[in-house]
């Protein structure tokens, strides 16, 4: 390994790979730790650290999608769930077998092979992005959100009507299934990877040797945590593409948009074009973040891409802070154990420490005891067992501690180099040329 490698090396391992693998070793610590604590199996264990990888994968990969747009060009996109679902959906249409008579599926596809399916998906997200960004980008922050939500609500609305449950195209009937939903029976998506790269026998194999610990159908937890795997896979992808994307001459001029858009115009930038291919590029990883939480779910209907998805991803942002590809993974690790998953173990381990007893049918009868004998036990399980509704108002409240303590994120303010040299190295005697468009900027990493 030559010694430029080995300082690269050496300075990843000092800094954000530490932080990103300490972090993620104390969540699942503490996971397992609540497992022991609910007796739960080896089974159970699995399959809970199984479903905290998946959505600390997903939120991480919508996150940095976000970080895109808005860290790094500074573009107000809240209609991310709209992106995803057109790369889930059209996805769909493009890999679901030729529809058979007689099937459980009410509509088909065209049949084609996942990874077709995949790039199509990806392609018509940024398609769309590429719509909206034409008339929208020519707006300024809160009216390009306005833009965004709206489209995004366009195509939930869209994929409801029954002008679009059933359709002819290229002559196969398909379909986006309107309430209804859409089957997805196209192959199994691990079993597309790993028969694609070789290694279908291998993974068999794996799932055998599994049976050693899990004698019970072990295929279920293996699948679990081999897929969560991979969604880590993407997470360190797309960090790269955009760590690279950010030290490149086109990431610099995103960040001079961002700091100052009329500044950059003004040494002849054409900053819509570059806004343009920024919104598209994240459309098209955000249509692709909706495939990998989708693909494998068996199904999916119009009135899961609500609103709430999108604004979970902005929480993820901010915690980590925008800006910073390593706050993004972090804030999306964070929101996916600590505010999306982490009520329910919450909920589930004050059960099991905090003596038996039945909640409290409305708010009165839980606050009566606690004001008048001091009594909190009925407060505690009125609140517990309405966790779940409770969830969004603890989202609610982190944010505006956040905003209100720290705006900047978790990591605060980190600044970057504004030139594609280090400027303060001067060994030959000259003075370096900035980068062409480059600022110092904040939170970029």
């Amino acid at each position: 390994m030559s010694a430029e490698r080995a300082s690269v090396l050496d300075r990843l391992l000092d800094g954000d790979v530490k932080l990103v693998a300490a972090v993620l070793g104390a969540l699942y610590l503490a996971y397992v730790l609540s497992g022991v604590v609910l007796g739960y199996s080896l089974r159970g264990q699995l399959n809970a650290i199984a479903v905290l990888t998946f959505y600390i994968g997903v939120f991480a990969i919508l996150s940095l999608s976000l970080n895109l747009h808005w860290g790094y060009t500074g573009l107000f996109n809240i209609g991310i769930v709209g992106f995803m679902a057109v790369g889930i959906y059209v996805m769909a249409l493009v890999s679901k077998p030729i529809y058979q008579p007689g099937s459980a599926a009410q509509v088909g596809g065209l049949g084609l092979p996942l990874p077709v399916g995949i790039a199509v998906g990806m392609a018509a997200a940024a398609l769309l992005g590429l719509v909206v960004a034409l008339p929208a980008l020519r707006l300024r922050a809160d009216y390009l959100a306005i833009v965004t939500i709206a489209t995004s609500e366009i195509v939930r609305f869209t994929l409801l009507s029954s002008e679009f449950q059933k359709f002819e195209l290229f002559g196969r009937l398909v379909g986006f299934g309107g309430g209804s939903g859409v089957i997805l029976d196209y192959q199994d998506p691990l079993a597309a990877f790993f028969s694609a790269v070789g290694l279908q026998r291998a993974y068999l194999g794996l799932v055998d040797g599994f049976r050693a610990f899990i004698p019970n159908n072990p295929k279920p937890v293996v699948d679990g945590l081999v897929y969560g795997v991979l969604l880590l896979g993407f997470v360190v992808a797309y960090y790269w593409l955009l760590k690279r994307t950010g030290e490149s001459p086109f990431g610099r001029v995103l960040k001079a948009i961002r700091e100052d858009e009329t500044a950059a115009n003004s040494l002849g930038k054409d900053t819509n074009r570059f806004k343009i291919k920024a919104f598209m590029l994240g459309c098209a990883l955000m249509g692709l973040a909706g495939i990998l939480w989708f693909m494998s779910q068996g199904a999916v209907t119009p009135n899961t891409f609500r609103p709430r998805i999108t604004f979970f991803v902005w929480i993820a942002l901010i915690i980590g802070g925008a800006g910073s590809n390593t706050g993004s993974v972090l804030g999306g690790a964070i929101f996916a154990a600590v505010l999306y998953q982490g009520p329910r173990y919450v909920k589930n381990l004050l059960e099991a420490v905090l003596p038996q007893a039945s909640a409290p049918s409305g708010f009165g009868p839980a606050v009566a005891p606690l004001l008048g004998q001091g009594d909190p036990l009925p407060f505690v399980w009125y609140t517990l067992d309405s966790i779940r509704q409770l969830q969004l108002v603890i989202m609610g409240l982190v944010l505006v501690w956040l905003m209100h303590n720290r705006p900047e994120g978790l990591l605060g303010h980190r600044k970057e180099t504004a030139a594609s040299i280090d400027l303060s190295s001067r060994t030959r005697g000259t003075t370096p040329r900035a980068a062409d468009g480059g600022v110092e900027g904040k939170h970029d990493d």
